[in-house]
């Protein structure tokens, strides 16, 4: 039975096909937390929370009781333009995210505008003991600060994280192959002199292999530094 009138129109756009597929990306979550609702169908509800006024209510209550009313929780913060407004609610939010696909949903927009700031932020929650957390932390060090905000303490940072947790890795995997593209010559010696974990280390190699931006001789380059797997 609906709690509110936000979950009760949240259950008006359950799509179950999609729930299907989406189960099969979210594994961990317990199905019967998930609604199925479409990205786009969440973005514009989110859009109309905020301009109708009526998002302040829906942040005010955690933890939520389905994944789609955390997607929408994520897309309404990403839509707050006032920076400390937006970060108070980013910090609030945070513990209660669950999942990469949340996680990596959240993304405000005014966080671009206010970089210096959003900075040390950033070291604190890469020492996090929440693992999603520390992911949004990478995430939001690779979208802003690999162009001209690029520090070489950042990808050394990254690189001394150490977790057996599979979304940590595979972000800071994500990281480095974007490095590699944006920053291929200050990037290319944590390969060469294996600063990096076996796995992740590979893993940044298939990653920026795979990728458009990496140049053909740059492919050749990166394939003579996979390691061997030892399965770690």
């Amino acid at each position: 039975m609906s709690e509110s009138p936000i979950r009760a129109r949240l259950e008006t756009l359950e799509d179950p096909e999609y729930r299907e597929f989406q189960l099969k990306l979210i594994p961990g979550i317990d199905p019967d937390r998930v609604l199925g609702i479409r990205t786009p169908d969440l973005r514009a509800y989110a859009k109309q929370l905020l301009r109708t006024g009526e998002a302040a209510g829906f942040l005010a209550v955690l933890p939520h009781d389905t994944f789609d009313e955390n997607q929408l929780h994520a897309f309404v913060i990403s839509g707050i333009r006032d920076f400390p407004d937006c970060l108070a609610e980013v910090e609030r939010f945070l513990p209660y995210v669950d999942n990469w696909a949340t996680c990596d949903q959240l993304s405000p927009s005014c966080f671009a505008r206010h970089t210096e700031e959003l900075s040390p932020v950033l070291d604190r929650w890469l020492h996090s003991e929440h693992v999603y957390t520390v992911r949004f932390a990478i995430g939001m060090r690779m979208r802003y600060y690999l162009e001209d905000l690029f520090e070489d303490r950042y990808p050394r940072e990254i690189a001394e994280l150490r977790s057996d947790e599979y979304y940590i890795r595979m972000m800071v995997a994500w990281y480095f192959a974007t490095a590699l593209a944006k920053q291929y010559d200050r990037i290319l010696p944590y390969l060469r002199e294996r600063r990096l974990p076996e796995w992740t280390h590979n893993k940044t190699i298939q990653k920026a292999v795979e990728s458009r931006r990496i140049t053909e001789q740059q492919k050749e380059e990166l394939r003579r530094l996979r390691l061997p797997s030892s399965g770690r």
